[in-house]
């Protein structure tokens, strides 16, 4: 159990509020950090922590949390407090018990990313770089969704692959598929919306009273179709999810290809972060939408 006493002084600071006699238990935290519940009398906290050159990737974290919850359209956890302290970057959470998404979780949820969807945003990007996982996420500001997406997401992936180990054909089929990327956005002009970022099954879950809560955003202005993408990646959100988001804020003609253009990006940052097992869903995805060029 690691040694948080300066992060627990920072929590007190940051609520006005002593924390006596609190114990700390491991929780899952995903496979990127290490991850605490602070108890302390009837006040819980979640507690992230990291090494510490990983501070910015923290303070990116809480800046998507705070930004989605002022636009309070779909509950996130509050941001309590993060820095670096007891030798680690720390980000500090109201504890959530968090349980599966039952009832109506699920329509809810898909109603609830509708209205964050529908928040108008001012250009393509962000105002900081941030992560997926542990990969750098560029996030500089373009008003043309298609420059965005091709500089940023897809050659991004497409160059650490490369650095990975990962050259060959996913890189040649790649640069083939990026220099023929307008095909895709040639009768669709995407608005910024604010976005998770990393919308699969494994961020979102029901809160004390069964309402739905995300976490672990990658966020970004950015086309809502690659939220959307990745609810259907994983298993996805269910029948109710997609109905009610689609009842809400209908998708355009073209989503079904552009499905896979998004989810290209994911599955390129699985193969950049847990290995070349990814590598041949990658390559017959570029294939798929090569065929549609």
């Amino acid at each position: 159990m690691a040694q948080l006493s300066t992060i627990i002084q920072q929590i007190e600071a940051a609520t006005q509020t002593k924390l006596s006699n609190y114990t700390l238990s491991s929780v899952s935290g995903g496979c990127i950090n290490t991850a605490y519940k602070v108890s302390a009398g009837n006040q819980y906290y979640f507690i992230k922590v990291n090494s510490p050159d990983l501070s910015a990737m923290f303070e990116a974290e809480a800046a998507a949390l705070a930004e989605m919850a002022e636009l309070n359209c779909v509950r996130v956890p509050k941001v309590i407090t993060y820095g670096i302290a007891d030798n680690h970057s720390y980000l500090a959470l109201e504890y959530i018990a968090l349980d599966s998404m039952r009832g109506g979780a699920a329509k809810l949820l898909g109603q609830q990313l509708a209205l964050l969807h529908q928040q108008a945003m001012p250009y393509f990007g962000w105002h900081i770089d941030n992560t997926i996982g542990s990969t750098p996420q560029i996030n500089d500001r373009k008003d043309d969704w298609h420059t965005f997406w091709q500089q940023h997401r897809l050659n991004q992936q497409l160059d650490f692959a490369a650095q990975n180990g990962y050259a060959g054909r996913v890189q040649d089929r790649g640069m083939l598929l990026s220099e023929n990327l307008h095909v895709f956005f040639d009768n669709y002009t995407p608005h910024p919306s604010m976005l998770h970022g990393d919308l699969w099954g494994g961020n979102a879950a029901g809160d004390e009273q069964g309402n739905p809560v995300i976490f672990d955003p990658a966020s970004y202005y950015g086309d809502r179709e690659a939220d959307i993408a990745m609810t259907e990646l994983f298993g996805g959100f269910g029948h109710d999810f997609a109905s009610a988001y689609h009842a809400e804020y209908p998708l355009e003609a073209g989503y079904a290809v552009r499905k896979t253009l998004y989810n290209l990006y994911y599955i390129l940052n699985h193969v950049n972060l847990f290995g070349g097992s990814y590598l041949g869903q990658a390559e017959s995805m570029i294939e798929q939408l090569l065929s549609e060029t």
